[in-house]
């Protein structure tokens, strides 16, 4: 089973956070300061956060431009992981994406089966890694935000985590651009 590390020290992830929608401002993104406060409550680093229209060039773009970023680490997105016409942010990171990281989806969906039932299979969270930047997609609802952050990515974000945790191995993310 998962657990904490107490005797280890905390390392702090530099996280960005961006909301994907048509029509939300910052004073009623609900769900990125779900996401905000988490992270920043675990002992996390704010690095940037944004609200840009359900675009998938524009969605892309802002993951590169954080990605291209040595201050940021990961980011998080929220919103645009349905299934309608408006719905394009997986596509978006995944345009991004150097190595998509199935499981993420996959665990994700077993989280929100426990509180959502059967209407979990209506999202399409999605984790992946582009320059040694780890890049999540959860869906728009505050419920959803906390069930990703409070289930996943505060353990696997936290290098006290064991057995294992994606904080330990950032440094080898890029280790395949080394010259041999």
């Amino acid at each position: 089973m998962s657990r904490i590390d107490e005797s280890m020290e905390f390392i702090p992830v530099r996280i960005a956070v961006l909301t994907v929608s048509d029509s939300r401002k910052l004073e009623d993104d609900r769900s990125g300061q779900v996401l905000v406060d988490r992270l920043r409550d675990a002992g996390h680093v704010l690095a940037g956060r944004k609200i840009i229209p359900d675009e998938r060039a524009a969605i892309a773009a802002q993951l590169r431009a954080w990605v291209a970023d040595p201050a940021v680490d990961a980011v998080i997105s929220t919103g645009g992981t349905g299934l309608t016409g408006r719905d394009v942010t997986v596509e978006a990171h995944r345009d991004v994406y150097e190595k998509e990281i199935e499981a993420f989806g996959t665990v994700f969906t077993l989280v929100s089966m426990q509180k959502i039932g059967t209407s979990a299979v209506q999202s399409r969270a999605t984790g992946g890694v582009a320059g040694g930047t780890y890049l999540f997609a959860l869906p728009g609802s505050p419920g959803a935000c906390k069930d990703g952050w409070d289930e996943i990515l505060s353990k696997q974000l936290d290098y006290r985590h064991r057995p294992c945790n994606f904080v330990e191995i950032m440094p080898r993310l890029e280790e395949h651009l080394r010259r041999k």
